[in-house]
């Protein structure tokens, strides 16, 4: 089955992407995981992304707060699909990080997700991947409908507490 790496930046940003990795994982679809620092080991990244395509990897997820160089360093090695999750941090809740991955230089582009975006970034990754897996299509597909029916079931509950509310404040004549 297809494959996703996803490289932290510490492992502290694994709360931000593990839901993602486990949206991946019920999909179907293999995920290799690095927690490797674009300054403090560099060549750790280098020498897990250089050889990604070999290992079978098609899309990779990078995550990273402050700085947030790991998305660019990452594509600068590849010409795999690389996407970027800003991890929100204390100094300044993650635009640092948005900003950094968002404003890649022209010719090494990063996908950005939102800030802690680990569940979309999962999502982004299956969609990228099912442009060659009609399987995986149609499991995404099916994953769009039930969202959709579970928002149809929580408005009809919604309306339904209304309306009760309602009549329990009417007064009967």
């Amino acid at each position: 089955m297809a494959k996703v790496a996803v490289i932290l930046g510490s492992d502290s940003d694994w709360v931000v992407m593990e839901p993602g990795y486990r949206i991946l994982r019920d999909f179907g679809i293999s995920v290799d995981v690095l927690v490797a620092s674009a300054h403090r080991t560099p060549q750790a990244v280098q020498d897990f992304v250089v050889p990604a395509k070999e290992r079978g990897t098609e899309v990779i997820i990078a995550v990273a707060g402050a700085a947030a160089h790991l998305p660019g360093t990452v594509a600068a090695h590849t010409i795999l699909p690389v996407i970027g999750v800003p991890v929100a941090g204390k100094a300044l809740g993650g635009m640092d990080a948005l900003l950094s991955i968002a404003q890649m230089p022209a010719g090494v582009p990063v996908g950005t997700m939102a800030i802690d975006g680990g569940r979309n970034a999962a999502l982004y990754a299956a969609s990228i991947l099912a442009l060659q897996n009609e399987d995986l299509a149609r499991r995404l597909l099916d994953f769009r409908e039930a969202q959709a029916e579970a928002v149809y079931r929580k408005n009809e509950a919604l309306r339904t507490k209304i309306e009760d509310e309602e009549k329990k404040a009417k007064p009967e004549r």
